[in-house]
């Protein structure tokens, strides 16, 4: 089993950018590929952004390509999502999760889940 944390959110002006971390204990974070969803009030959890276990293949929703960048760093046991030209509507509560299969965009193929951290982003 892996423990996710994720840190880096908090408040930040329309056209600024913050960096997410997700950082694994548990179990080596090189065995599983790694997403970013997020939830905004009222709202269901959605696909951010994927990453496969060498960071080689990356997937983005629509709305943050271009945007936002995951990466990660197997030795230090950490995925990141850097954020850039954050939009209004980018105000969630963002989520990282660890799957042992496959990259992919799908929710309920992911075994893990952090706790999240929060994302505001003011007009």
């Amino acid at each position: 089993q892996v423990q996710l944390i994720e840190s880096g959110g908090g408040l930040v002006q329309a056209g600024g950018s913050l960096r997410l971390s997700c950082a694994a204990s548990g179990r080596t974070l090189s065995r599983y590929a790694m997403g970013w969803f997020r939830q905004a009030p009222g709202k269901e959890r959605e696909f951010v952004a994927a990453i496969d276990r060498n960071g080689e293949i990356t997937y983005y929703a629509d709305s943050v390509k271009g945007r936002f960048t995951i990466s990660r760093d197997n030795a230090k046991n950490t995925v990141y999502l850097q954020m850039n030209s954050l939009k209004p509507e980018d105000t969630a509560v963002y989520y990282c999760a660890a799957n042992l299969a496959v990259i992919t965009t799908l929710e309920k193929q992911y075994d893990y889940w952090g706790q999240g951290t929060q994302v505001t982003v003011s007009s």
